[in-house]
């Protein structure tokens, strides 16, 4: 694609990346086949194509409205254009400069401004969140039923065993919401890794991975969060830090970014790449261990939802299912398995209607399979499924236990 990129912006980082990104796209219109927004709405404009398309007109100077933020802001940064382009396309950095572009160019509004910056102090404070879900929970029998089935209800935890201190450690991310969401999640990987000879631990410095600022345009906010993260992990890679696990494949999509989001400051880039390299997906460890001393029980249909920063951020495919086969859990194969359930991050509280579109199509397809339960990856995609169905949806790590 030929590009005149504005003076203003053409000489700028964040500009010649975006020339470079421009210039590989041949608007060959592959991308829209597989990108949910335009198999729901079917509007060019709300494809990856048309995206491209308006992000080009703003760096060359055009004038940018409200209509164009609003197209971007449908964009669930799912990949899975990434995953189809046959010309390597980086759209999911051209997507985070454009929307950090055009919240100088097009302000929102103060009420939108607002809801945002609430939304992401809710959810980015463990204590706040904590205190907001205690008082969901006590109000849930009033609350109206699309709100009532999108609030998870508490799980007894199962006693507490103590870990064995092994030679083999591991760091873990206990991430925003997941604690106290579904602290199930992180207790059965420990448990697990535990089994394995590995010591899972936390270092309590360390907080958000970024990826909720970053979808958000909040740019200095989710570059902080990730020089916090590498300070608190810094003193154990240098110790010998065998990995840096992702239970939530949210977060291990943005971990494995650091080096390209921080490859300009001169303090952390180093630093950045290593812990990037460090990375690696919950099943991915699991899948290099001998699993023998693990059973799934009874044999069990399931459908395994691999979430779009699994398979289209990360590029780590197949791999949960090897693992669940290996078990004896009989994997039920079911359509658009690529396509996105509409959670990705803040987007199902955002973009409800489209979310929930999506969330819809995806469980009609899973549930027209007769799955016994549904399993996934990433707390965001467990839970806007689990608001949608009967089906009891989880963690695949929980069915190791």
């Amino acid at each position: 694609m030929q590009t005149k990129l504005s003076p203003i912006f053409a000489t700028t980082p964040e500009g010649r990346e975006a020339d470079r990104i421009l210039r590989a796209c041949v608007h060959c219109g592959f991308c829209n086949a597989t990108c949910p927004t335009y198999q729901v709405l079917g509007d060019e404009l709300d494809g990856p194509r048309g995206r491209i398309y308006l992000m080009k007109q703003m760096l060359e100077g055009h004038a940018v409205t409200a209509d164009t933020r609003e197209r971007l802001d449908r964009c669930l940064t799912c990949r899975n254009c990434e995953t189809t382009c046959p010309s390597g396309v980086h759209y999911g950095r051209l997507i985070d400069i454009g929307r950090e572009l055009i919240e100088r160019l097009a302000p929102r509004r103060l009420p939108e401004r607002t809801l945002r910056t609430v939304l992401r102090r809710s959810l980015l404070s463990p204590g706040l969140f904590r205190s907001l879900l205690h008082l969901g929970r006590a109000l849930r029998p009033a609350l109206p039923d699309a709100a009532r089935r999108k609030l998870p209800i508490a799980k007894p935890m199962p006693p507490r065993t103590a870990a064995t201190a092994h030679r083999r450690r591991m760091l873990f991310l206990e991430g925003c919401v997941q604690p106290n969401l579904a602290p199930e999640i992180n207790a059965s990987a420990k448990r697990a890794l535990d089994r394995l000879g590995i010591s899972l631990i936390a270092a309590p410095e360390a907080g958000c991975c970024g990826a909720l600022s970053q979808h958000m345009a909040a740019v200095d906010e989710a570059r902080a969060a990730m020089r916090r993260n590498i300070d608190a992990w810094w003193p154990h890679v240098e110790a010998g830090l065998e990995a840096i696990v992702m239970t939530a494949s949210g977060c291990g999509a943005t971990v494995r970014d650091y080096g390209y989001h921080l490859q300009g400051d001169p303090a952390y880039a180093e630093k950045a790449a290593r812990i990037a390299a460090l990375t690696l997906d919950l099943s991915e460890v699991l899948a290099r261990e001998d699993l023998s001393g693990f059973t799934a029980g009874r044999p069990r249909r399931v459908a395994f939802h691999p979430p779009c920063s699994l398979q289209h951020g990360q590029k780590v495919r197949g791999v949960v299912e090897g693992i669940l086969s290996r078990l004896g859990y009989e994997l039920v194969a079911f359509d658009e398995v690529n396509l996105c359930c509409g959670s990705a991050g803040s987007y199902s509280l955002l973009q409800p209607d489209l979310a929930t579109q999506l969330r819809d199509r995806k469980l009609g397809h899973i549930e027209s399979r007769q799955p016994e339960l549904i399993a996934s990856a990433n707390i965001g995609c467990q839970l806007h499924l689990a608001s949608g169905t009967d089906l009891p949806v989880v963690h695949w790590i929980e069915l190791l236990n």
